[in-house]
């Protein structure tokens, strides 16, 4: 009987950790995504919108939450002298997360 629960928790244990995964790779593609939108109003293009767009990888990598990409967005934003709402900035994310989760899981089901 405790290989029951043993193999139950090791399945949970799996599909947490994929699920985990899932996640983390849907919103690392979000804000390279992000990045790329961003960069792409400020004029960057090639290695240079590449470059902005890693910026934003790099703050969820070091612990930013979306708080935070906001507020470097707005503040990118607004150094350059485009208006922005935080407001506009949090739906393009929303935006961004629906097409990143669809781009993860379509490369999931071809592996």
């Amino acid at each position: 009987m405790s290989g029951a629960f043993e193999d139950r928790e090791r399945n949970y244990e799996a599909k947490w950790a994929h699920d985990e995964d899932l996640r983390f790779r849907t919103v690392a593609r979000r804000n390279k995504l992000l990045g790329l939108w961003a960069a792409e109003r400020f004029g960057l293009a090639g290695a240079a919108a590449e470059s902005y767009a890693h910026e934003l990888l790099s703050l969820e990598v070091r612990g930013g939450r979306d708080d935070d990409i906001v507020k470097k967005l707005h503040e990118d934003f607004g150094g350059r002298g485009i208006a922005i709402s935080d407001h506009a900035i949090s739906r393009k994310m929303e935006e961004l997360l629906a097409e990143a989760a669809v781009q993860v899981m379509r490369e999931t089901k071809k592996t």
